[in-house]
């Protein structure tokens, strides 16, 4: 098999001829529970340990499932950070123990979790990019569900809620993206047999989430996105051959436009999110305060609406910019010329509700004025695609 083949050179897997200063992401992403991502991580370690690498495993979630704990064996596990919370007593990845450390490699399960509160980031893929900054090689996995723009997609395949999401940017840097895949068949088999829940979740899960239809559709979705992956990859190489082994600038930005709309950003943001990581680029999320739209002088729930904007947009891996002025299409198109941006995104105006940021005719002003730049209009209708 392919992804056997793919298991046999462990130092080809992350690059290691690149550069020092930044330690190298490696993604294994599955459809679903149980399709084997911490086990193939664990196999790994002891693949790199026996090759005479430092490797050691920052947080492994075995899910008293007994085949992975049997995996770890005499691997090295960084002890966990206790936090105490709400009277409870929780326990978190050590991030200042693994940098103490300083292994070669580190095994991060999770990618997705949610960080107890007060901790020094609150996802958890923020603890791998500190990780990566120092210079240290993660290896790390996570489900498909979890990517910020495959969500709604997974909410209307499944009818289940992804609350825990990872941005499509971040997934965008990863080295390399391995997708762990069974049938569907063997998947629904490992269930039955007791190997992914407790036999109290059995039944329920099979009646829900692990539906042949539902485990279909995810498996796909996996799938597209590793070959979207290396798509992206293979043309960043044929690139990189054509500017003679020079990396080429940037060749996209994507621009998006926050209005307090509570009813338009979130469809605008997972747009673009996903569009700035399959073009694996910078993207901007800017709302422009007006002498008329002040803090003061918009109501408390568009106030609201416009920050829960602002965070879900910095949780997506968006630069945020708050800018000031009395034109909002002169401080929008000023802000793109300085940054280079290349596509403006706006979410569309329902005929029948004017929203004062974002009108019919802001838009039309902007799409007449933005002659630098693409512009494209998402209604807040227009559903996710798979693609």
């Amino acid at each position: 098999m392919a992804d056997q083949d793919q298991r046999r050179d462990p130092e080809s897997f992350l690059g290691l001829e690149a550069e020092a200063s930044r330690g190298k992401l490696k993604v294994y992403l599955g459809g679903a529970a149980g399709v084997g991502k911490t086990y193939r991580m664990l196999e790994e370690a002891h693949q790199l340990r026996r090759e005479g690498h430092d490797v050691v495993l920052g947080l492994i979630e075995p899910h008293q499932r007994m085949e992975t704990i049997a995996q770890i064996g005499d691997l090295e596990l960084v002890p966990l950070r206790e936090v105490s919370y709400r009277g409870a007593t929780l326990k978190e990845m050590d991030l200042d123990a693994i940098k103490a450390r300083r292994p070669e490699y580190v095994i991060v399960d999770e990618l997705a979790h949610t960080n107890v509160p007060g901790s020094r980031h609150a996802k958890r893929y923020q603890d791998v990019e500190e990780l990566l900054a120092a210079g240290i090689n993660v290896i790390t996995a996570v489900n498909v569900q979890h990517l910020e723009s495959i969500a709604p997609i997974v909410k209307r395949i499944t009818g289940v809620e992804v609350r825990e999401t990872v941005p499509d940017s971040f997934l965008a840097r990863a080295d390399q993206i391995i997708d762990v895949d069974i049938s569907v068949e063997a998947l629904r088999q490992r269930l039955r047999e007791g190997k992914i829940y407790p036999p109290a979740q059995i039944e329920n899960a099979f009646r829900n989430f692990f539906r042949p239809a539902n485990l279909g559709a995810l498996r796909e979705l996996a799938l597209q996105q590793v070959a979207r992956d290396q798509r992206r990859k293979r043309e960043e190489r044929e690139m990189v051959k054509r500017e003679g082994g020079r990396q080429p600038a940037v060749e996209e930005r994507i621009m998006v436009c926050l209005s307090s709309r509570p009813d338009s950003s979130m469809q605008l943001l997972r747009k673009a999110s996903r569009a700035a990581g399959e073009a694996n680029t910078d993207w901007y999320a800017v709302h422009v305060e007006t002498p008329d739209e002040t803090k003061q002088k918009i109501s408390t729930r568009d106030f609201r609406a416009l920050l829960d904007s602002i965070n879900l947009a910095a949780d997506m891996g968006a630069q945020v910019e708050w800018l000031k002025g009395p034109d909002v299409v002169k401080a929008l198109l000023d802000f793109a010329h300085e940054k280079r941006i290349t596509r403006i995104m706006v979410g569309r105006t329902r005929p029948t509700l004017l929203n004062r940021l974002f009108n019919r005719s802001l838009t039309r002003r902007l799409i007449d004025q933005a002659r630098d730049f693409d512009v494209q209009v998402v209604s807040d209708a227009e559903e996710e695609q798979q693609t």
